[in-house]
């Protein structure tokens, strides 16, 4: 049996579940859902829910295998991703050194560690980092262009 076949036979199969399931809470009404949902059952849409996240797992997965299996199979590729992935840690490394974290009250009375805020200026450095690297990059790119002509 081939991967075609055998795709297509997953398909159907899931098809058919996310139909079924469909029908089940089209069937039951909204009132209905509503009121087991107020009673903490959530069956129905439960089903239709873990269906999705199935799918959104198989597709990652498949994505990410054959994805590899592409790198693998060219060194260049290979050599050109890990160079991607170091420059990409080289900003994140920056983007927390020159980050400071100090502990935080939340809204809810919690607080957000020192630490925990460290990550999220972290985050939010890196965003501009990379927005400064992405406009750079372009207008480097651009000016090169208007030299060469």
């Amino acid at each position: 049996m081939n991967y075609q076949k055998l795709t297509n036979y997953l398909v159907v199969v899931l098809g058919l579940l996310g139909l079924g399931f469909l029908l089940a809470i089209l069937f039951q009404g909204d009132d209905t859902i509503e009121m087991n949902a107020l009673q903490g059952d959530f069956g129905s849409v439960s089903y239709i829910i873990y269906l999705a996240q199935v799918v959104l797992a198989i597709t990652v997965l498949l994505s990410l295998g054959f994805s590899l299996k592409n790198l693998a199979s060219d060194k260049q590729k290979m050599i050109g991703s890990l160079k991607a992935i170091g420059a990409f840690l080289v900003v994140l490394v920056l983007a927390y050194l020159f980050s400071s974290g100090e502990e935080t009250p939340l809204q809810d009375g919690e607080f957000l560690s020192a630490s925990g805020a460290r990550w999220v200026e972290t985050g939010i450095r890196m965003f501009y980092f990379l927005t400064v690297i992405a406009v750079g990059a372009m207008g480097f790119g651009s000016v090169r262009k208007l030299i060469k002509k």
